[in-house]
């Protein structure tokens, strides 16, 4: 069987999302272990998607916990200066 491979194109079939930045990273075995698992209970998925996710509720979760702070600052600064009027 003779497979003409001539007019081929290397690279992905599919084109990768634009706003999917390519990076290298070193985590423990652990960490990327415990994302696959999931992924394999789930019946499949990407691990490194699943990863993507949790780091973004965590910075969402962050940035929800700074903005509480915010407003009690405000709220205690409000009534501590229309308390002494």
């Amino acid at each position: 069987m003779n497979i003409d491979f001539s007019k081929g194109k290397r690279g992905p079939v599919i084109p990768p999302d634009p706003n999917k930045v390519r990076i290298t990273i070193r985590l423990d075995h652990d960490i990327i272990e415990h994302f696959k698992k999931i992924v394999h209970d789930a019946g499949g998925g990407s691990y490194q998607n699943l990863m993507n996710e949790a780091l973004r509720q965590h910075i969402s979760l962050k940035n929800g916990a700074l903005e509480d702070m915010l407003r009690r600052v405000i709220r205690e600064e409000m009534s501590s200066s229309t308390g002494s009027d």
